[in-house]
């Protein structure tokens, strides 16, 4: 019973640790040639703002109007 008990939480754990990892980043391309890469998929508001992660980890938002395309970095 308790192998199969420490199986199971040993599984768990690792699936939960790939799960942490899944996430992309994405590269946002600015219309002035900046590139700015985000921690996560950003996401657009109705305001009009892109909302990311910035690489220090702070939530940062840009105006939709001066972004050209947002594209996945490959891994």
């Amino acid at each position: 019973m308790k192998k199969t008990l420490s199986m199971s939480v040993a599984a768990l754990l690792a699936v939960a640790a790939l799960a942490g990892c899944s996430h992309s980043n994405y590269a946002i391309h600015t219309k002035d040639g900046r590139t700015i890469i985000s921690d996560g998929k950003p996401q657009g508001t109705e305001a009009g703002l892109l909302g990311y992660i910035d690489a220090n980890g702070t939530k940062q938002q840009i105006n939709q109007n001066e972004v050209e395309k947002v594209s996945e970095v490959p891994r």
